[in-house]
């Protein structure tokens, strides 16, 4: 099965149990592998708002990227998200950061996700789960492009992704 890793990210309502609501759905369709911590990160792009907290989540999953795509969507929906404007606050944001090693470029999906390499809100967790991780197509080494990174916004861990799980 296909090793995937997703983003995830709240900073309305209760971020606790938006993230714990979302594992739980997901469970439905992927086994969860692995979960970072918790980070508390500050919103980027529009600045006026909560900070966010963020995880990044390894599963497997028999869905092709497509199926996974509209899967992540329906649960945002159930947990309240509704499009606004483009980084605006959301009770929940779930993003297919790495889908193995498939680059896929299409209306509506880019994996990996396409600005994956400038959020430490995403970095930090995924490298976490897996410090060797390399940016398919390039050969990056996203621990050695952490390290160089200039300008990223703050994104500290605040707590385990693992209670979490153990919760849901």
């Amino acid at each position: 099965m296909p090793i995937v890793y997703l983003g995830f990210g709240t900073n309305l309502g209760d971020r606790e149990a938006n993230l714990r609501q979302a594992l739980r759905a997901l469970r439905d369709v992927a086994r969860i592998d692995a979960i970072s911590s918790i980070y508390l990160s500050e919103p980027v792009g529009y600045r006026d708002q909560p900070d966010f907290w963020n995880l990044v989540v390894r599963v497997e999953t028999e869905l092709e990227p497509v199926e996974l795509l509209a899967m992540l969507k329906g649960i945002e929906r159930d947990l309240g998200r509704r499009v606004s404007f483009r980084n605006a606050p959301r009770t929940l944001d779930i993003d297919i950061l790495l889908y193995d090693d498939v680059v896929v470029d299409a209306p509506g999906l880019t994996i990996p996700h396409p600005r994956m390499l400038e959020r430490a809100f995403v970095l930090k967790p995924l490298l976490e789960l897996d410090p060797e991780l390399r940016f398919p197509g390039s050969g990056i080494v996203l621990k050695e492009h952490l390290q160089r990174a200039e300008g990223l916004e703050r994104a500290e861990p605040i707590g385990s992704g693992e209670q979490l799980l153990e919760e849901s």
